[in-house]
């Protein structure tokens, strides 16, 4: 096949780079699963966004105390600009916010100052990923092809012509692009406790790392403090962030609360952690009794419905909850356009690091950095746009045999593999 441009990954910012590209270019959206299948489905507390120009100086300080000041300042400052510009966009695809009658409402989660963040009741990912989903279907140019795995990167001299793949029935092939990106997500499916999904195994890293494109930070995992016990395997459900930014306290097995709930979530997360291992407790309490009952009904919907369907009323009782992986703040590392070490290749989303979150993210950060930083991707694909050189890519495609069943033979467990140790090794040179 080939392609203009091809983004590996249909989560928010591989849809809204798709939705950014010019409507005379071919663009081909490819994932290994659903394209429902996203984090960015998700994602439930909301997106940050600039309130006022007041608001900038705390904005910036709140991200950069969140990431331990290890953020990349002009990083930080293109997203918080960049803000509500992004916010225009996603209501002109018909995203809808919750409003306090013609203005937005907000609220405010754990590290805020003050409360800057947009939600659409507790499914605030869904309501952003679904739309732009939808816009991108209704596109002549984008195509969006479910079940296919990319399994390597189709290179020559440090340039990217595309990929290869297979599709649900393991048939390999390859996707010729001029430019390609990556936004393949974080990396739960590698740990036995995260709110990811299963299969984002960190694909975009393994890719990388076997073309030895510069990566970033990728020992910078975050924990997210609440999510709710329970003893059957696979994805953690999560609780919101805002949930404890509306009133919710943290309460160890006695009823006693022991710690701030709004600190950022690392410093909330090791306080579990801790009193855990005091109590000898699998597991601590979260109360949603500050919380009215209508708000947690009309702000919390999807989470009251969950928590109930566990055995838990979040109206009349505390939920058990747990520390997960949530969130990978490293990746492959882009400038502030998104682009990689590797020519025409770009990465967005959970799978690039701009620097923008640091060693910590604060939360609802996450979806407004995707975003902002997968357009400044199409627009520099825009602005610089040349085809790849035919003669190359022919080059490039004669040593691929995708008829040789044997070339990626268990290439998933050793990706995994790889990518593990990178990270415990990532880990041993910032220690």
């Amino acid at each position: 096949m080939k392609t203009d441009v091809l983004i590996v990954g249909c989560g928010v910012a591989g849809l809204y780079c798709a939705l950014n590209l010019p409507r005379d270019k071919k663009v081909t959206v490819v994932t290994k699963a659903d394209a429902e299948q996203s984090d960015s489905f998700l994602a439930q507390g909301g997106i940050c966004v600039l309130r006022d120009e007041t608001d900038y100086d705390a904005f910036y300080e709140d991200t950069m105390r969140a990431g331990h000041y290890e953020n990349n300042p002009e990083s930080v400052r293109i997203m918080i600009e960049s803000s509500r510009e992004v916010i225009s966009d996603l209501v002109e695809f018909g995203v809808c916010f919750e409003q306090d009658g013609a203005q937005f409402a907000y609220t405010r989660e754990g590290a805020h100052s003050r409360p800057r963040i947009l939600f659409h009741a507790d499914e605030t990912g869904k309501e952003i990923t679904s739309k732009l989903l939808a816009a991108a279907k209704k596109r002549e140019n984008i195509a969006v092809i479910e079940h296919y795995t990319m399994v390597d990167l189709l290179t020559k001299n440090n340039v990217c012509y595309g990929i290869v793949g297979h599709d649900a029935n393991g048939e390999y092939s390859t996707i010729t692009a001029d430019y390609t990106v990556l936004a393949t997500g974080g990396i739960g499916g590698l740990y036995e406790h995260s709110t990811n999904y299963r299969h984002l195994t960190g694909d975009g890293l393994a890719v990388a790392l076997r073309h030895e494109i510069k990566l970033q930070d990728i020992d910078y995992i975050q924990i997210h403090p609440t999510t709710l016990y329970q003893e059957t395997p696979g994805r953690k459900f999560l609780i919101s962030e805002s949930v404890r930014g509306e009133g919710a306290i943290l309460l160890n097995s006695k009823g006693e609360r022991f710690t701030d709930e709004l600190q950022p979530r690392d410093v909330v997360s090791q306080a579990i952690w801790k009193e855990m291992e005091k109590e000898g407790t699998k597991h601590v309490w979260l109360s949603l009794a500050p919380i009215p009952k209508e708000e947690i009904m009309s702000h919390f919907p999807n989470i009251y419905a969950k928590c109930l369907e566990a055995g838990y009323d979040v109206t009349k009782e505390p939920i058990p909850v747990v520390p997960a992986q949530h969130y990978f703040m490293g990746g492959v590392a882009v400038d502030e356009y998104s682009k990689t070490s590797m020519e025409r290749l770009y990465a967005v989303g959970e799978t690039a690091c701009n620097g923008v979150h640091g060693k910590n993210r604060l939360a609802s950060n996450s979806l407004l950095e995707s975003l902002v930083f997968a357009k400044r991707a199409a627009e520099q694909m825009k602005e610089m746009y040349l085809p790849a050189d035919a003669e190359q890519t022919r080059d490039v495609l004669e040593v691929i045999n995708i008829t040789d069943k044997t070339a990626y033979a268990g290439y998933a467990e050793k990706y995994k593999e790889a990518v593990l140790t990178a990270i415990e090794k990532e880990k041993e040179n910032h220690e």
